[in-house]
C-alpha cells in the first residue's frame, strides 16, 4: 500500500522551464504559481458533504466536522479492507460559531494532529481583551491584532460585537485588513444564513459579526492609510503570526509606538515575529531593517480554536475501539513526543511519532 515519492528535479521551474538548470536564475525571484495555476486547480475540486462516501480510485473517503474552522473535516479512508483516519487539524468543543468535533470514526490506524500536544488552553482571563482595548484608546493609540484569515478573525469580530454591545469596551472603527479574511467573512456570513452544516444553531441565520462599525480594507492605498490612523481604532490584519501578508506593514509603523498595543491571538511557531514578540524581544526585523518594540505587547492564546491535549485526548477517548497503533503528527517534536506518551499512559493505546521518511506496513 506504499508507495515512492516522484521524484521532482530541483533544477526545473514552475513552469516546466528548465532555464535554472542552465544557471539563468530569475531575479526577482518567480512565484512558484500565480493565480491563473490557482484557478486551473479549483477547477478540479468536487465538494463532497459530511458522512457521505466518495470514491477516489480504490479508495472509499468520508468527511466528518472536526470543528476547527469552517468545513474542516476529518478524513475516513477505507482501503483493501483497511480503515484509516486522520483527525485533520481539531477544533474545541466550545467555539463561538461551530460546532465541536464529531467523534472519531472507527479505524484500525489512526493519525492524529498534535499542534498543542505539550499545551493546556487556560481558562480566558476576564477582561483582558476589553481592559487593553480601553486604555489603548484612552492613551490615544492604535490595537493592532495579527489574524489568521480563516476563522480567527471572525471570531475575532464576533467578540468585539459582544464587547462593544455590553458597553465593556469604547466604540472606535473595527478595521479588517486582509483580501483573504474578507472573503472568508462572506463565506461564514452565507453559511449562517443558509444554517451549513457544523455552524452552531443558535447563530444560524443571523450576522454577528459587526461590532457597528465595521471598515473592510480591500486596497493597497487604504491599507497604507492605516499605518498612521491619526485616531484610535482596532486594526485586524494577516497573517496571525506576523509572518507576511499586510500585517508586517503594520507592525513596523505600530511597534515603535508606546501608544499603540499589539494583541497576538493564537498559536505562535517557534521562528515567527509572533513568537518573538510573545517571547519579549525587544527589536524585531522585518523589510530589511530592525524595528524597536516599544508598543505595548499582549497574548491570548485563548483565541485558539485547536484542541489542546487534553481536548485532544478526549476527542480520541470517545473512538468505538483502539486502533492498532496511533501515529502522532503535525507537531513541534517535543509536543508530538508528550501526546504520544499521554495517549499511551491514559488511553493504553500504542502511540508512535514517526519520523520523518519513515514507512509502515498499513495491511
Amino acid at each position: 500500500m506504499s508507495s515512492v515519492p516522484a521524484m521532482v528535479n530541483p533544477m526545473v521551474g514552475s513552469d516546466g522551464c528548465e532555464a535554472c538548470a542552465s544557471g539563468r536564475m530569475s531575479d526577482p525571484p518567480l512565484p512558484l504559481y500565480d493565480g491563473a495555476d490557482a484557478e486551473k486547480a479549483i477547477a478540479l475540486l468536487s465538494a463532497v458533504g459530511y458522512d457521505t462516501d466518495a470514491l477516489v480510485g480504490d479508495v472509499t473517503v468520508r468527511f466528518h466536522p472536526a470543528g476547527h474552522i469552517l468545513g474542516s473535516a476529518s478524513v475516513s479512508l477505507h482501503v483493501a479492507g483497511r480503515r484509516i483516519l486522520f483527525s485533520g487539524d481539531l477544533g474545541r468543543r466550545h467555539h463561538p460559531l461551530l460546532q465541536p468535533p464529531a467523534p472519531p470514526a472507527p479505524a484500525d490506524v489512526l493519525v492524529v494532529e498534535s499542534t498543542y500536544g505539550l499545551r493546556r488552553h487556560e481558562a480566558p482571563a476576564p477582561g483582558t481583551l476589553a481592559d487593553a482595548i480601553t486604555r489603548t484608546v484612552r492613551r490615544g493609540g492604535v490595537v493592532l491584532i495579527p489574524a489568521f484569515a480563516v476563522d480567527r478573525t471572525e471570531i475575532l469580530l464576533y467578540e468585539l460585537r459582544q464587547l462593544m454591545a455590553q458597553g465593556a469596551v469604547p466604540r472606535v472603527p473595527v478595521f479588517v485588513d486582509s483580501p483573504m479574511a474578507l472573503a472568508a467573512l462572506d463565506v461564514y456570513r452565507a453559511a449562517l444564513r443558509s444554517r451549513a452544516p457544523g455552524v452552531r444553531g443558535e447563530l444560524a441565520g443571523g450576522d454577528p459579526f459587526d461590532p457597528g462599525d465595521l471598515r473592510p480594507v480591500h486596497t493597497v492605498e487604504e491599507s497604507m492609510r492605516l499605518n498612521r490612523p491619526g485616531s484610535p481604532c482596532i486594526v485586524v490584519s494577516a497573517s496571525g503570526m506576523g509572518t507576511g501578508g499586510r500585517v508586517v506593514h503594520h507592525l513596523r509603523h505600530q511597534l515603535p509606538d508606546p501608544r499603540n498595543t499589539v494583541i497576538l491571538v493564537g498559536f505562535q511557531a517557534e521562528g515567527t515575529r509572533g513568537r518573538d514578540l510573545v517571547e519579549g524581544a525587544r527589536q524585531v526585523k522585518m523589510h530589511g531593517r530592525y524595528v524597536p518594540v516599544r508598543a505595548e505587547v499582549i497574548y491570548l492564546p485563548e483565541f485558539s480554536v485547536h484542541a489542546d491535549a487534553e481536548e485532544t485526548i478526549r476527542w480520541l477517548s470517545q473512538a468505538p475501539q483502539a486502533p492498532e497503533v496511533c501515529y502522532v503528527v503535525h507537531g513541534e517534536p517535543a509536543a508530538s513526543i508528550a501526546l504520544a506518551r499521554q495517549i499511551t499512559d491514559e488511553l493504553g493505546w500504542c502511540a508512535v511519532v514517526p519520523r520523518e521518511g519513515e514507512k509502515v506496513l498499513l495491511d
